[in-house]
């Protein structure tokens, strides 16, 4: 700080040129940016410091760095119908696809592609051309309803807890719910505050309502150009795995959802993203016994007057849990387990379950000798999805050939399918290191499965 403070103004002026001639291009709103990291450092400027415009920027430059977000690998995609569908011939759908782009470090995060399938069995990837974005930060309050469920999630259920969430949920006829926490702490009785263990327990409600953000992406960007970067500290080592889905309520309402896993470094834990056009996003930690491992998938609507999500609360094989909320879920219900041999040590989703006549078709990964990854398919009964009426017999897809190699050798993956115009298409990763597009006719598919055990 102090060696950029001493620098002439002359030469400052000129680092910025340069800095502008070479970095603007590649960031959108790049003089933002810079902004908004000199303020982070604002108050190591002495207060008798006068600072540029320029210098502004310089001192924001020199704590800020490029981080190639794909520089890894980009894989484990997922498809859902995207929100513009204009300007496209008859037969065709233009998709949003939920990329895994890992990084220096293998730090994960959530990117985008857009493609358009149709007419027919043809695909086509557009261009991922700009600067990417990872958006701005807006304010997201809590319900003292949700707060209260996450915080007993995490073990928090005493009196300072519920003195905090008093505050924010007043019983009648003190008032109307008050969701500013910082009125909530100040409000704790001193008697309770007193307790050794009240600063700790603060300090854990503090950290677990910082969980809770919106992310705003700029509206001339193009989704491509948004990437969804780690903010919480649950997701400080990555962003693993989203598994979108485009929800209808009973309305008929529309939003985008998905689950994702949030991954600190040591321990990981399912997170729920909520859009309604992939422009701004909600991210909120999940609570309940089935939302404690990977691979939580969201049915696209409501089943019975409720939420469904697969998930795979044992490690090892899938299940089925339910929710009235969406937010605080219930212990799984056993659906499917290991059978065959493609699926010797384990068995979970491949994304959300896609709706047929037949039944809620269910892609399945399964992991055999070697670790080698398949895709697989069941069906489940379309009243009551926590019964299999089918399965295939064989994988539907298995890495071989070039396929088998990659950053993770002998893996196919996929995060969410969708059904148009009889195929059901399938994006898939490869090796954790790129991914692909494969289509089946959904009849044939169906035609295949056997009758459940």
């Amino acid at each position: 700080m102090d060696r950029a403070l001493a620098l002439p103004e002359q030469e400052v002026d000129s680092l910025v040129t340069g800095l502008l001639d070479r970095f603007e291009a590649r960031h959108l709103d790049y003089r933002g940016i810079l902004a908004r990291h000199a303020a982070v450092v604002a108050s190591r400027v002495p207060a008798s410091a006068e600072v540029s415009a320029a210098r502004t920027l310089l001192l924001g430059a020199c704590f800020t760095a490029e981080y190639a977000v794909e520089g890894a690998a980009v894989t484990n995609p997922s498809a859902v119908a995207h929100p513009d569908q204009s300007g496209l011939p008859p037969g065709a759908l233009r998709l949003a696809l939920s990329l895994r782009a890992v990084g220096e470090g293998h730090l994960s995060s959530i990117g985008f592609a857009v493609g358009v399938i149709g007419p027919g069995p043809t695909v086509r990837l557009e261009p991922r051309t700009g600067a990417l974005t990872t958006g701005v930060a807006v304010p997201v309050e809590w319900t003292a309803a949700r707060l209260r469920a996450v915080l007993a999630d995490h073990g928090l259920d005493d009196e300072v807890t519920r003195a905090v969430l008093l505050g924010l949920d007043p019983p009648p006829p003190d008032g109307e719910p008050d969701p500013d926490l910082s009125r909530a702490f100040a409000g704790v009785p001193a008697d309770l505050l007193s307790r050794p263990q009240a600063p700790g327990i603060l300090a854990g409600i503090r950290g677990i309502a910082g969980s809770l953000r919106r992310v705003e992406f700029p509206p001339d960007s193009a989704l491509a150009q948004r990437v969804l970067w780690p903010t919480v500290a649950s997701e400080s080592h990555g962003m693993e795995d989203a598994r979108f889905v485009r929800f209808t309520t009973p309305d008929g309402a529309v939003d985008y959802r998905a689950t994702y896993t949030a991954y600190d470094g040591t321990n990981i834990a399912p997170r729920l993203l909520v859009s309604p056009d992939l422009r701004v996003f909600t991210s909120s930690p999940l609570a309940g016994p089935a939302a404690r491992n990977k691979g939580m998938a969201l049915f696209p609507r409501l089943v019975h007057g409720r939420h469904l999500a697969l998930c795979r609360s044992d490690g090892e094989s899938s299940g089925l849990t339910a929710s009235d909320d969406g937010q605080v879920w219930e212990p799984a219900r056993a659906l499917h387990g290991p059978r065959v041999a493609a699926e010797l040590l384990q068995v979970g989703n491949c994304g959300s379950p896609v709706e047929t006549a037949a039944g809620w078709l269910m892609l399945t990964h399964g992991v055999g000798p070697m670790r080698t990854y398949t895709i697989g398919a069941i069906l489940l009964d379309l009243d009551d999805p926590g019964r299999v009426l089918a399965v295939l017999p064989e994988p539907l897809l298995a890495p071989t050939g070039q396929e088998r190699e990659g950053y993770v050798p002998n893996v196919v993956y996929s995060c969410g399918s969708l059904i148009h115009d009889g195929l059901l298409w399938l994006p898939y990763g490869i090796g954790d290191s790129r991914i692909a597009m494969a289509s089946v006719p959904v009849d044939r598919l169906l035609a295949r499965l056997v009758p459940a055990a």
